[in-house]
């Protein structure tokens, strides 16, 4: 099996994941994805060929199609690519509905020492220390 076709499978997953996420209307913002695909494919440019020079490890050339991004074959970035576009399918679709909404503000305007020491007389006044 070539690391085409290995990367075709993953792939064929991160398009199925994808698709769910927009016909449920739950996708990810697309621009943003787009800012960390070029942020993760550049770190794994980098990473990827010092540790192919440093002999790490190596690729099959029959396994390969022969073509280079400097050390790393280009079938070393599908994984890249589908960690982008996966992840945050994924998020967005298994968040619950409403959940934002629902919650609780971070702060009510107090201060972290006066939520500290409320939730300690509460706790307090729940064991009966009051």
């Amino acid at each position: 099996m070539t690391y085409w076709a290995l990367n075709a499978v993953f792939l064929a997953v991160v398009v199925l994941v994808a698709s769910a996420a927009l016909l449920a209307r739950r996708s990810p913002q697309w621009r943003s994805l787009g800012l960390a695909a070029i942020a993760v494919l550049a770190l794994t440019a980098v990473f990827d060929n010092v540790m192919i020079a440093v002999d790490l490890f190596g690729y099959n050339d029959d396994r390969i199609s022969g073509a280079f991004l400097g050390l790393a074959p280009l079938e070393d970035f599908a994984y890249a690519i589908a960690a982008v576009v996966l992840l945050p399918s994924l998020w967005h679709l298994l968040a619950r509905r409403g959940a934002r909404a629902n919650a609780e503000p971070a702060t009510s305007g107090a201060t972290a020492p006066e939520r500290a020491a409320s939730d300690t007389a509460a706790s307090d006044t729940e064991r009966g220390r009051a």
